[in-house]
This record gives C-alpha cells, structure tokens and sequence, in this order.
C-alpha cells in the first residue's frame, strides 16, 4: 500500500518475537502497526488488539485486515492497560535536509526518522509507556544498532525498565534487536 512501510525484516523480526511471547489472556497494543501484518498474526492468539498508527494510511491498512485501529500519536488518547505492547518504531537517524521531502513521501519517512541520533521517538515512547501498561504489561521493542542499543538501555533503565535481549538478527549494515522491558519492581 503506498504510504505505508511495507513488512521488512525488521517487522518480520518483531512478529517471530511477539508469537513468541504473547499469552491467550492476553491484552495487546501494537504502536506504529504499519501494515498490520504483526496484528493480524496476533489476533487469533491474543484475548484482545488494537493497532495504532499516526500515519491514517497505516490505520486503513491495518483495518482492511480486520484489525481493530485507530490512528494516534504512540499512544495519545488510548485510555485501556495492555499486557503487551509492541512497538517498532521510527529508529534510523533522521538525514540532513528531511525537512525537503516530498509530499507524497512523508509518511513513509515518519516510520523510518528517529530524529538526529534515532531516538527521539523511543524516548517520548518510554517516557510514558508505563501509563499504558498492566501490572504484568510487558514491551516488545526494536531497535537497530544504528540508534544505539547500549543507550536506549540506558534510557530505559534510567525510566525504571528492566531490559532483555529476546532476538536479535544481523545483516550487512546493521544489528535489529528486539529488547523485552518490564517494569522494575
């Protein structure tokens, strides 16, 4: 669909991790869905999902799965708790001269623009991720070593996030990792 990332093997990445971690009871919000495609595999294991996205073609996309979507700013406006939050965010470094894009493209560059270092998404998510969670919410996040896994650690546990490497892939110019984080006791 255009304007919307396609699945790549980041999204296949944070699919195998998902079915892996995810309960029958449990409640699940995937932030930025993009296609919908981790949704979809999802939605049959899982007691409930939303899918969100800030990208309304995303929204579409995801619902023409028969996902429910909704479109929203990480998770702005969603007032439900969730055992599992799955989130692949926007985590390359933003390029000189973003501000140039073209129209048309713009939405494809909001999934991929982490800002200057490509975390500035993963820090508003972090910093109020913990508003969405259950008592025994955990978060699925990916990241690439481009955005530097050595500090979103930090910035998590600095939030008060336990971490864990739960996958992890390499190819020939990056590392995708999926981190699990839970809250510290």
């Amino acid at each position: 669909m255009v304007n919307v990332y396609p699945p790549s093997e980041d999204t296949y990445l944070l699919m195998r991790a998902a079915i892996a971690e995810a309960r029958a009871d449990d409640s699940v919000i995937e932030i930025g869905c993009g296609s919908g495609v981790i949704s979809k595999s999802l939605a049959s294991r899982v007691r409930s999902i939303l899918a969100t996205d800030i990208n309304p073609h995303a929204v579409k996309a995801a619902a023409s799965l028969g996902i429910p979507a909704v479109r929203a700013d990480l998770f702005h406006g969603i007032g439900a708790r969730f055992d599992l939050i799955l989130f692949n965010p926007p985590y390359l470094p933003a390029d000189e001269g973003s501000d140039s894009i073209p129209e048309d493209d713009r939405w494809l560059s909001a999934a991929l623009d982490g800002g200057a270092d490509g975390r500035e998404v993963i820090a508003r998510f972090l910093s109020g991720a913990k508003g969405i969670m259950s008592p025994r919410g955990r978060i699925l996040l990916l990241i690439s070593s481009l955005t530097g896994l050595e500090e979103v650690v930090e910035l998590a546990q600095a939030l008060g996030f336990t971490t864990e490497i739960v996958a992890r892939e390499r190819y020939f110019f990056e590392e995708l990792y999926v981190l699990r984080l839970r809250g510290s006791e």
